[in-house]
């Protein structure tokens, strides 16, 4: 982790208010329901700004998708977030399920182009008669109606992404066909997403860029994962969790410690909004957000 310098410290000293924002994904057994309900119970607490629920790839949890979402807009104060993608339906089937969160009351939905349903590391295909692109997708949500949309941001490129004229390119068409906000894949070197802040506005895009936060529950599946995604992982890390495979209870504190250490670094950049991937798990995201001073009798602290 790079040390802050006085610069970036004074930055982050404007008392800019905390806000946080919190991703599930839809539960596929009675049990795992249990658990992301116990998790949204402990995590409303502290007055998120939206929470979001994912969507499998091809759309294949599109139905338990928008029950969760529906649950969590009818039992919780919290506002949800519906996510979106290109892939497995036709523009009218994905028109249709935008038109029914809109009035279920669902105002905002983050929009995605989706994994290839043959998985991760497949190319990628439009289908000729949905959405091919997050761009064009975006442009469908809003010409339905006025909803709030989030996409995805890559402080290391998407996969796919030849270059970093072609990233940016890319974030611009889906900014001009309405995105209001960026939502970030997580990194662990917030150098990275720092470059990525200046190459955005270097392209006078201006846009809330949030980053994506991924306390560590399970580092080997963490490792998997960043092979797939395209997200490094710095050597620190590994060793880190070096000789920790029959230690559960260190593994967790070492994970709740390398993520205090990457938002508190970045809140000394200057940054204020968080969205974290919480895994359907309360615990590291809980006691980060009380680091953060969230939930502790107020609904955000101001950065010192």
């Amino acid at each position: 982790m790079s040390t802050s310098s006085d610069a970036r410290r004074s930055r982050g000293s404007d008392c800019a208010p905390v806000k946080v924002s919190f991703e599930f994904f839809p539960p596929k057994t009675d049990k795992m329901e249990a658990t992301l309900w116990s998790t949204i119970q402990r995590l409303e607490t502290l007055s998120p700004s939206f929470v979001s629920v994912t969507y499998g790839a091809g759309g294949s949890t599109r139905e338990r998708t928008h029950r969760t979402v529906e649950r969590i807009l009818k039992e919780t104060p919290m506002l949800p977030a519906a996510h979106l993608t290109c892939v497995g339906a036709s523009r009218a089937e994905v028109d249709a399920v935008v038109q029914d969160y809109w009035d279920l009351g669902v105002r905002h939905i983050v929009a995605l182009r989706g994994d290839p349903q043959e998985g991760i590391g497949t190319a990628y295909a439009p289908r000729e008669d949905g959405y091919a692109y997050a761009s064009d997708l975006v442009a469908g949500i809003k010409a339905i109606g006025d909803f709030e949309i989030s996409v995805s941001g890559y402080p290391e490129r998407h996969p796919e992404s030849t270059d970093w004229q072609a990233e940016i390119d890319n974030l611009k068409r889906k900014i001009d066909a309405g995105a209001s906000r960026v939502i970030t894949q997580y990194f662990f070197d917030n150098n990275l997403f720092e470059a990525y802040l200046e190459r955005i506005a270097k392209a006078g895009l201006s846009i809330p860029v949030v980053p994506g936060i991924l306390p560590i529950l399970n580092f080997d599946q963490v490792v998997k994962f960043s092979t797939s995604c395209g997200t490094t992982i710095p050597e620190w890390l590994f060793r880190r969790f070096a000789g920790l495979d029959d230690d559960a209870e260190t593994r967790k504190l070492v994970g709740a410690a390398v993520a205090y250490e990457q938002v508190m670094d970045l809140v000394d950049r200057g940054i204020s909004d968080f969205h974290f991937y919480t895994m359907n798990r309360a615990e590291l995201t809980f006691a980060l957000c009380h680091m953060l001073g969230l939930g502790q009798g107020e609904t955000a602290r101001q950065v010192a």
